[in-house]
């Protein structure tokens, strides 16, 4: 195993560390936990907003603390949920009496843990309600969840409930504009190389050199079928099919896209997969009111890509729109 690390044990901490001393003026890290928050936090007036998972997704989720986003994120060991107690901090450090949505990506792990620092946080009277982001169209059941994983779409979420919090919205306002965005998102990915686990120097699953599979997890989770690699665009076809076939789009929809690397994919083929893209939509008379490439959920230096599709109103319009300045995301 080749990584620039010093050792399993230290790289979360000493990742977070990294984070923070990059941004000094926007973020802090919460003293003894892998909890990384707005440096104004709480923000007076304002519903808190807070994510998080395993590790390993970077930029998600410590890279969406900031204006406009995440108000904390929690960071668990590398593809391992956080613990109830980190979480039940991040709630603490962040409540501004005005309440704390939790947004929670559908793995069993995240659930329970969130959910019991939600209990936790609620036995000492802060108001706390939560959202499970469910977007990927792969497959209903894996290895880490009941239901449909939640996967890149969830920055969507990250976006648009962050910029109405901004707004002095109510709790209950913020978290309905959150599941607006998770009934009307859906991603799906794919893989041409694994990842390779810093605490086991292995990788995750294994294919063979011509070989891809479609529909991969981020954490490596089996997807629906693997097949010879071909050229991008038939596999641009095949993901945007299915995703398609599974929300309702109708000719003259807007939609936001997201173009989502999962760690070792160059932006030169990120914007392959974009170009064609976007030729399929204009083809369908899908309108695109804005196209994100980049990396923005990851599994480590896993090869391969994801689509996300979320369908707009004027609403989610408009939110999406609204400033975000974080290290991983920014719209000014």
């Amino acid at each position: 195993m080749k990584k620039l690390i010093n050792s399993s044990e230290t790289l979360v901490n000493e990742m977070l560390e990294g984070l923070v001393k990059a941004y000094p003026d926007k973020l802090k890290r919460i003293d003894n936990f892998d909890v990384v928050i707005r440096k104004n936090s709480p923000i007076e007036n304002k519903v808190a907003l807070v994510s998080g998972g395993g590790s390993g997704h970077e930029p998600a989720h410590a890279g969406y603390v900031g204006y406009g986003m995440l108000d904390a994120a929690v960071a668990g060991a590398v593809f391992t949920s956080p613990t109830p107690d980190q979480i039940y901090q991040a709630i603490k450090s962040v409540d501004s009496k005005k309440g704390v949505l939790l947004i929670i990506k559908n793995y069993t792990g995240d659930i329970l843990n969130f959910e019991m620092a939600q209990d936790m946080a609620s036995m000492d009277g802060i108001e706390v309600e939560s959202v499970v982001v469910n977007d990927d169209v792969a497959v209903e059941d894996s290895l880490y969840t009941a239901g449909r994983r939640g996967v890149a779409g969830t920055v969507f979420v990250h976006k648009i409930a962050g910029a109405k919090a901004e707004m002095n919205a109510s709790l209950q306002e913020v978290k309905q504009v959150a599941l607006k965005v998770i009934k009307n998102v859906r991603t799906m990915g794919m893989a041409i190389s694994p990842c390779i686990l810093p605490s086991t120097g292995k990788s995750n699953f294994s294919l063979n050199e011509d070989e891809i599979e479609i529909g991969i997890g981020i954490h490596g989770e089996p997807g629906v079928y693997r097949k010879k690699i071909t050229p991008v665009n038939q596999i641009v076809d095949i993901l945007i099919e299915r995703i398609l076939n599974d929300i309702t789009i109708n000719k003259g929809e807007e939609i936001a896209v997201m173009i989502n690397g999962i760690g070792a994919t160059p932006e030169m083929e990120l914007l392959v997969i974009n170009n064609h893209l976007n030729d399929l939509l204009v083809k369908k008379d899908i309108k695109i009111y804005k196209t994100f490439v980049g990396n923005f959920m990851t599994s480590i230096e896993m090869g391969g890509f994801s689509i996300s599709i979320l369908k707009l109103d004027q609403e989610l319009k408009e939110l999406l729109d609204k400033k975000a300045d974080t290290p991983g995301f920014k719209v000014f």
